[in-house]
Parts: C-alpha cells; sequence; structure tokens
C-alpha cells in the first residue's frame, strides 16, 4: 500500500468512526459548548467536512462554498447526514488527491481563497493534518461528554482493525 494510501484511509476512516460514536447523543450534547475548538461537536464535525469540500473545490477550480457551510441545508444536521456528507466529499478528495499524485502534479500550483498560490501537495497534507488536529479536539469532548472505549485514532490502530487477519494484540 502507498503512504498516500495510507493517510487518505486513515484519515477517512477515523473521522467516520469519530462520528459514529456521536449518534448516540443528544442534540444538546451534540450543540454543548466547550472551551476548545470550534466549541461544540457539532460544529467541529461541520467545519472539517466543509474544509475537506472547499479545498478540493478550490484545488480543481470549482467554486468553494465553504465560506458558508450548510447554508442550503436544514440547521442543525443530524449525525447521518453529516456522515453522508463526509464520505461523499472524502470520497471527491481522495480521488482527486490520487489523481493529481498519479499526474506527478504534487508540485503544481493554483489560488487559494486567500489569492495565495498553493502547491497541490502542500494542500493535500494539509486538509488530512487539519482533520486529525479537530478529530483530536472532538474526541476531548466526546470523552468530556463521558463516552467510553474512544479510539486513539493513530494510523497503527486503523492499520490493524482494519487489514489485518491476526489478532491485534
Amino acid at each position: 500500500m502507498e503512504l498516500l494510501d495510507r493517510l487518505l484511509g486513515h484519515d477517512h476512516w477515523t473521522t467516520a468512526r469519530v462520528l459514529e460514536l456521536g449518534r448516540e447523543l443528544s442534540d444538546d450534547q451534540l450543540d454543548q459548548s466547550f472551551d476548545i475548538g470550534h466549541r461544540t461537536l457539532r460544529a467541529t464535525f461541520e467545519h472539517m467536512i466543509v474544509s475537506v469540500e472547499g479545498w478540493t473545490a478550490l484545488m480543481t477550480g470549482e467554486p468553494d462554498r465553504s465560506a458558508h457551510p450548510f447554508r442550503d441545508e436544514p440547521y442543525p444536521l443530524a449525525l447521518p447526514e453529516l456522515n453522508e456528507r463526509h464520505d461523499s466529499s472524502y470520497a471527491a478528495f481522495a480521488a482527486l488527491a490520487r489523481r493529481l499524485t498519479g499526474e506527478r502534479r504534487l508540485n503544481d500550483t493554483f489560488v487559494d481563497h486567500y489569492r495565495i498560490t498553493q502547491t497541490f501537495g502542500a494542500t493535500i497534507l494539509q486538509v488530512i493534518l487539519h482533520n486529525h488536529q479537530h478529530r483530536s479536539e472532538a474526541l476531548h469532548i466526546l470523552h468530556r461528554l463521558g463516552v467510553p472505549d474512544l479510539p486513539d485514532g493513530d494510523p497503527q490502530e486503523w492499520e490493524h482493525l482494519t487489514h489485518r487477519t491476526e489478532p491485534f494484540w
């Protein structure tokens, strides 16, 4: 497996897993304010998903809707809708990352929403690392909400749980 496939697989799977952990929470818990990140679990999830959508749009030259996240959606979105949106936006992002890698265009550039020239390669890494940061915040919020059995969320855990046939330990 290539390194990019590991990064993309881990990022998508782990975010989906953290989203799934929020499914048993009430709307009050999803929207409870904390002193971290985007303040609520739902806002953190929305921010992560919108960022993937926005950066993918910018890299493909499509209009970036991320400035007004979910403006066409009834608010607040339930976790199943957020999970579906995560799956579809991440599929587009991963396909683009793989295509740009295959075409050897990671050093090619585009202009972002701040009118700054960015490389595709650094932006792909930015999206993955950005998700990791906010997943850590989401896991912290889930811990504070008393959700048990939280994952570490690291790439080795992902690999052991999704690609191995022998026992984890």
